[in-house]
């Protein structure tokens, strides 16, 4: 029997990935910051539910030890982190710290914790949730795009480095999510930057022309596929509107699609 190792797994993506392994007959460690609120995963036939705040160090490293010396991981799948809206200007930079810490350093963390392991055993995977917004960006969310832009360039620049030891290294990039996640967004609004954020609004979610909006299970069916598929593939665009995106990105080219997104915006940029 496989197992996977799930960071952020107590709602959204995280969870029903932790639902679809079991199903298919994957132990399943799932861990999440407060696990004793959990509910639907701890009734489950193998699966295992550990306390885990990705942005402590300490923590990840001995929570890691322990497990790793009693069980046998094949699959580490970094999916914790959250939403940060609002214009740079008005976001605090402590709010700017903790969306670092959590949705880039807290893989970093993991990774390094991990890979003496995967290295000892002879081979693993590691899967990183990035985003849509990991190959494109869009105004008013800044540093989320500066984090998912990272750990897409971090899990390539690993897929080079780990694969002399049988490490493989894959990235899933989802489009928007029905889940939780919307929810736990953290926004700093300026009023100056509120015609950009109702235009905004109406196109992610009132005519969906950039996001459309998928079932955490769809997302979790190309995680599942990612770890199963024996592909020597990095990045697995997830959801009817990130394949859509990364489509028309190849087909136009970056700066017409920055354009593009502009006139959907009602953005003029400057110059000619």
């Amino acid at each position: 029997m496989k197992t996977i190792f799930i960071t952020g797994a107590s709602a959204g993506l995280g969870k029903a990935t932790a639902r679809l392994f079991q199903a298919n007959g994957w132990r399943v460690i799932a861990t999440m910051r407060n696990p004793e609120k959990e509910t639907d995963l701890n009734g489950l036939e193998n699966v295992k539910l550990i306390r885990l705040d990705v942005t402590q160090k300490e923590q990840i490293d001995t929570t890691i030890s322990e497990l790793t010396a009693n069980e046998s991981i094949d699959v580490v799948f970094n999916n914790a982190g959250y939403g940060l809206s609002g214009s740079l200007e008005a976001s605090p930079i402590e709010a700017i710290e903790d969306q670092i810490n959590t949705n880039l350093t807290g893989v970093i963390k993991v990774v390094k914790a991990f890979t003496p392991y995967f290295k000892e055993r002879g081979r693993g995977m590691f899967i990183t949730t990035t985003s849509v917004f990991g190959i494109i960006s869009c105004p008013l969310a800044s540093v989320y795009n500066a984090t998912k832009w990272a750990l897409e360039g971090l899990s390539e620049s690993l897929s080079y480095e780990l694969a002399p030891f049988n490490i493989t290294i894959k990235t899933v990039a989802p489009g928007g999510i029905k889940s939780s996640f919307v929810n736990g967004v953290k926004a700093f609004a300026h009023p100056e930057y509120d015609p950009i954020q109702e235009k905004l609004i109406d196109l992610f979610f009132n005519n969906n022309t950039l996001l459309d909006f998928s079932e955490p299970e769809v997302i979790a069916d190309v995680v599942f596929e990612a770890a199963t598929d024996g592909k020597n593939q990095l990045r697995y665009m997830a959801g009817a509107d990130a394949v859509k995106i990364a489509g028309q990105l190849t087909e136009m080219g970056s700066e017409n699609f920055r354009k593009h997104v502009g006139r959907l915006l009602n953005i003029e940029f400057p110059g000619n």
